[in-house]
């Protein structure tokens, strides 16, 4: 079990792919996690475990368009804001899906401007579904302007940055090549054609605590039960 491994005192999920009802709250309890869980059945869904209890916890951004799915889940730990997203896949450009992954964004970039500022202490983590630099995919030519490395998707990804998030991964090894996420086709993950699609994104106020930033491909490796086609983003902080 990956918790065994990786003891983590916060844990957050993306795309469960069930409904709330339906989530394992007890097997969690047993480990010592209270769960929040905005469930939806067969798509997308987001969770966050913790060992810790949450305050003023919050389900969707308030914008009713994008609130029909479960992608987004947060909340308070003391001064402590935790937000956790599964952003959308999207599609080739010019696709339905495509303007949604980018409508998406700008809505979740309004959404952190309404309620929150860069001067708060944010833990913005989640599959992005994008790699925000060429770095971040195993071969930036043959990925060329394919789905979460056009450059409107990488735009998107920045202007959260640009609000006042800092790359945690990237801010601790500025050239260390690491990836999250691998296709289940070709053995991708024993080549280790990946992207970096998953990240933890922090506000300047944690910079001071934040000690690491890994991944661990232990999960994604192992053949049975068949794993996620991600593997776990762990930050390590001293707070």
């Amino acid at each position: 079990m990956w918790l065994e491994r990786v003891p983590v005192e916060i844990l957050c999920l993306q795309e469960l792919k069930t409904e709330t009802y339906n989530f394992p709250f007890l097997d969690f309890e047993r480990l010592g996690y209270k769960c929040y869980v905005h469930g939806q059945k067969a798509y997308n869904g987001v969770a966050i475990c913790s060992k810790f209890e949450l305050e003023d916890v919050f389900k969707g951004t308030g914008d009713a368009k994008f609130d029909v799915e479960s992608r987004v889940i947060g909340g308070r730990l003391k001064d402590l804001w935790l937000i956790n997203c599964y952003f959308p896949h999207g599609e080739e450009r010019g696709g339905t899906k495509f303007y949604y992954k980018l409508e998406f964004y700008d809505a979740f970039c309004k959404f952190l401007e309404k309620n929150f500022s860069p001067s708060d202490k944010i833990v913005l983590v989640g599959d992005m579904n994008v790699a925000l630099e060429d770095i971040d995919v195993y071969d930036p030519v043959v990925l060329k302007d394919t789905i979460g490395t056009m450059p409107e998707e990488r735009q998107a990804l920045r202007r959260l940055l640009d609000w006042g998030f800092v790359d945690a991964f990237r801010y601790l090894y500025p050239n260390k090549v690491e990836f999250t996420w691998w296709d289940y086709i070709g053995g991708a993950i024993w080549k280790n054609q990946g992207m970096r699609i998953d990240y933890i994104l922090i506000t300047e106020p944690l910079l001071k605590s934040l000690r690491d930033v890994f991944v661990d491909t232990w999960a994604r490796k192992k053949r049975q039960p068949k794993p996620s086609d991600h593997a776990p983003v762990v930050g390590v902080f001293e707070l």
